[in-house]
């Protein structure tokens, strides 16, 4: 009875497993034996928070297997290190796909974040009806009208309809008709991009494609070109202020905290008196105000807070929520994660070890011409920081791929004496980076006693901010410690 009971459990177990997996993605690589490779997709679009579905490290003979959970066809994105491509995945699907020969050390020739570089992701064996094959062949055809016709849909100078209507029709005689309220996800797909197009050159007002496209329709919050269209329609028609409503009033009220007013106001135009359309516009509106100068960034934050409390749509709360972590991210007096690297003597080191004191961190590349400028800095202060201020102190991490590239700059380089201060390896760890916003080198932040961001930006120690620093002053001045000192 016992071994009944346990094979019982044992088949329940393996089912409620198997069908929280219904996309499996296996794939082999030509040189990522050892990497990490990870499935990511969006929480939702407006916030752009990220969900990791899966992660896997690829195995010696290049080998790695994947698997996730839809219920409707989701864009999701495969990950290594710092390359990505996105693509579409169906439920009860088995994709099969190839990473070529890939150069993994462009990372330190050119700013990838500035100049993106896809991860090459191929696809073997799908049907040619499958849905990512269409989405391409639609974007294909897009793609090659556009650049023959590219004096007649310019959007920089004057697109002449005629040359849009015939991209249409090319499209419907290629790939039939887009029904986008027929449940195809294709239909909507393409319906939704060429209302988009329409919007852009100004041939369908945004008053017509609300109506043809919004208006008495569901909310797709999870139908990613539903709500790229959404925010096509309504991203900056409300925090720069409205034809009834100007922007003056919007950032009194927001300074305020006058919700009602903002709320009533803005539903007024008639494009946003349906109530979830007008607050998950309000969402996009505040995302926009919080880094728009004009507005109060407290002020906003306090505004997605009442919108999360007052909704009674479950996913405006859920969206509110992500937008108050995305704002606190970087913000000055949030808390830094903790992290553990190894030091050139590869003993494992942590943030917290340094909590009580001031620490001024830097992500560098000792190869970099700018991070050794600032490292030479960072020397000339260091004896006279570390005398006088004992609760300062200064923690390098070295982002080069290689841990030799370090420990060669500290040990086996003439200067490497002078750099005397704690310095440690990233490690591989992409998502630290990510997390601590570094996104080129190099990069600064002070941390305060309590392991919290002082700055919103941290200046670099040429900027003069290590003469004169937040730990020399008396506790007794009441200042704001937001900005630098040379910049209040």
């Amino acid at each position: 009875m016992k071994r009944s009971l346990t094979l019982t459990f044992a088949l329940l177990l393996a089912s409620v497993l198997a069908a929280q997996t219904n996309v499996q993605i296996v794939g082999t690589s030509a040189n990522a034996a050892g990497k990490t490779v990870e499935l990511y997709c969006y929480d939702d679009m407006l916030s752009g928070s990220e969900v990791l579905l899966d992660a896997v490290q690829v195995d010696s003979a290049g080998c790695f297997r994947l698997g996730c959970y839809v219920n409707y066809p989701r864009m999701v994105f495969v990950q290594v290190e710092q390359y990505s491509q996105l693509f579409f995945v169906e439920a009860g699907r088995r994709y099969e796909v190839y990473i070529p020969e890939f150069d993994w050390d462009i990372d330190e020739r050119q700013n990838i974040h500035l100049a993106p570089v896809a991860l090459p992701l191929e696809f073997v064996g799908l049907p040619h009806d499958e849905l990512n094959l269409r989405i391409g062949r639609f974007d294909s055809i897009c793609d090659s009208f556009i650049a023959a016709n590219r004096v007649w849909l310019d959007v920089k100078y004057h697109p002449q309809r005629r040359y849009f209507d015939s991209l249409e029709a090319v499209l419907t005689s290629a790939m039939g008709p887009f029904d986008p309220e027929g449940g195809d996800f294709f239909g909507r797909y393409a319906a939704y991009t060429l209302a988009e197009m329409r919007l852009a050159m100004h041939f369908d007002s945004r008053k017509r494609l609300v109506s043809k496209f919004i208006t008495d329709k569901p909310v797709r919050y999870y139908d990613e070109p539903y709500m790229r269209l959404f925010l096509s329609l309504y991203g900056g028609t409300i925090s720069k202020g409205t034809r009834r409503v100007p922007q003056g009033r919007l950032v009194k009220w927001v300074a305020d905290g006058n919700y009602d007013r903002y709320m009533d106001s803005i539903g007024l135009d008639p494009l946003l008196r349906n109530e979830q359309v007008r607050e998950l516009a309000v969402l996009e509106a505040l995302k926009e105000s919080y880094y728009d100068r004009e507005y109060d960034r407290q002020g906003v934050r306090d505004m997605v807070r009442t919108l999360g409390q007052r909704t009674r749509f479950k996913e405006h709360r859920e969206i509110a929520d992500r937008l108050l972590v995305l704002f606190a991210r970087g913000e000055s007096g949030s808390q830094m994660p903790d992290f553990r690297l190894p030091d050139v003597d590869r003993n494992p080191v942590s943030l917290d070890d340094f909590r009580g004191k001031w620490v001024y961190l830097s992500f560098v590349r000792v190869g970099d011409p700018h991070s050794q400028r600032e490292i030479e800095t960072l020397a000339f202060f260091r004896d006279s920081i570390y005398a006088h201020n004992p609760d300062v102190v200064f923690v390098s991490v070295s982002c080069d791929r290689e841990f030799q590239k370090m420990y060669h700059f500290l040990k086996n380089n003439r200067r490497g004496k002078r750099y005397n201060w704690t310095w440690l390896h990233f490690d591989g760890n992409y998502k630290l980076l990510e997390h601590y916003g570094v996104v080129s080198f190099p990069t600064f932040m002070l941390i305060n006693p309590e392991g919290r961001l002082h700055y919103n930006v941290t200046p670099p120690p040429a900027s003069g901010i290590l003469l004169h620093g937040p730990w020399e002053k008396k506790k007794s001045v009441d200042e704001d410690t937001s900005r630098p000192f040379f910049m209040r």
